[in-house]
């Protein structure tokens, strides 16, 4: 039991010291990009108010899972089932907060390339990060829904982008609709496992499920969330749980709104276009529970693990995340940033996101493997995208 807390304390003494190297590394790299086309002073406030939003996010969001997980476990609902819903749904809680405020306020910039840039960034940053350092053998079969029904998801988004060169109403409820058809085989899924555990009277898995039970975006997303010793899940009382669900709600809400409100600061001042500010330094910002998790399952050698966490990250941004903002005020396809006299969004961003979801899944579907060379071609891509956003 000692081995296991000292293993725990370890674990969360490392996610701690992984974000704040990356809220360091966006703060330096937000002076730099500032420094060199503005006067620091002048933005210093909104630059810090815009890191200040970034670890809200992420604090609320932690406290609002602990709390709804709590609350669950009080309830007795099967471990296996919380982790396919309220934890899925709870880690995705700071990008659509983000999108949906963005959009409530009318920067459908911000509310597209938060969502567009979030699959971006844990595509070729988080997950290549993983490929090329530690490339593993994945289960084909857990990954199939998730992938089959993101593409189905893109192919919907893009048909609107490119022949109606805007998002309906219509679009975002029906791209709500898919996330609950999605949520729908989820919960069944995770019904199923359970009763299967029970046929086995709870004591030994069955071998020949294991693999599809560790690749399974969901409920892995869940065990390389609440991996905290056993004792300290049991002292959560129902008030608690309560307090962390409210306040993590209320910290994720306030934590939006300085992003959203300092980010659109950020953007005028420099001259830097809204999309371009939602497209990498919100989405990275929102993506760091993914790129915690990421690693720490790279330290523990479950690679494998992220892939299928990226995924539904990714079906989820596309759904749920741009489903609500979208519903919330319908939008054009943004057109701030042009190349050659074309709208970036259609020549690069949209085709971008085809790219490196096809470089990554499409290895894993046909030979149940992960190649460094992946991980190198993303990282490489998407510093080339990053020039692009700043540079071109």
């Amino acid at each position: 039991m000692s081995t296991d807390g000292s293993a725990a304390e370890k674990k969360k003494g490392f996610d701690k010291r992984i974000v704040f190297v990356v809220l360091l590394f966006l703060a330096g790299l937000a002076c730099f990009i500032i420094n060199n086309t503005f006067e620091i002073g002048a933005l210093l406030p909104a630059v810090i108010l815009f890191i200040a939003g970034l670890g809200l996010l992420i604090k609320g969001g932690d406290w609002f899972v602990d709390g709804a997980t709590a609350i669950a476990e009080k309830f007795k609902v099967p471990e296996v089932l919380i982790g396919a819903t309220v934890v899925s749904i709870g880690t995705t809680l700071p990008e659509v907060m983000v999108s949906a405020q963005a959009a409530a306020k009318g920067s459908s910039s911000i509310s597209y390339g938060n969502a567009i840039g979030s699959i971006i960034c844990n595509t070729a940053l988080i997950s290549a990060i993983t490929l090329a350092v530690k490339p593993a053998k994945v289960d084909k079969k857990p990954l199939r829904l998730p992938i089959i029904f993101f593409f189905t998801a893109l192919i919907f988004y893009a048909v609107n982008a490119y022949v109606f060169g805007e998002f309906s109403r219509i679009t975002g409820i029906l791209l709500i609709l898919c996330f609950l058809v999605y949520m729908f085989f989820v919960v069944k899924k995770a019904l199923s496992q359970i009763k299967g555990n029970r046929g086995d009277n709870g004591e030994n898995a069955n071998p020949e499920k294991t693999p599809e039970t560790e690749d399974n975006t969901e409920i892995r997303n869940a065990e390389a969330r609440s991996e905290e010793p056993e004792e300290k899940k049991e002292e959560t009382g129902i008030l608690t749980a309560l307090i962390l669900l409210i306040f993590g709600a209320a910290i994720i809400a306030f934590g939006a709104t300085l992003l959203v409100d300092n980010g659109i600061i950020i953007a005028k001042k420099v001259g830097i276009p809204e999309s371009v500010i939602a497209l990498t330094f919100v989405a990275l910002g929102t993506s760091l529970p993914e790129f915690v998790t990421a690693i720490t399952s790279l330290v523990k050698g479950h690679g494998a693990l992220s892939l299928g966490n990226i995924i539904g990250a990714n079906l989820f941004n596309l759904v749920l995340v741009s489903g609500i903002a979208i519903t919330i005020r319908p939008f054009e396809v943004p057109s701030e940033k042009l190349i050659a006299g074309m709208n970036a969004s259609l020549v690069i961003d949209i085709p971008f996101v085809f790219l490196v979801m096809m470089l990554m899944t499409l290895p894993a579907l046909i030979k149940g493997k992960l190649y460094r060379f992946q991980g190198i071609a993303l990282l490489l891509l998407y510093a080339g995208y990053l020039v692009f956003q700043f540079v071109a």
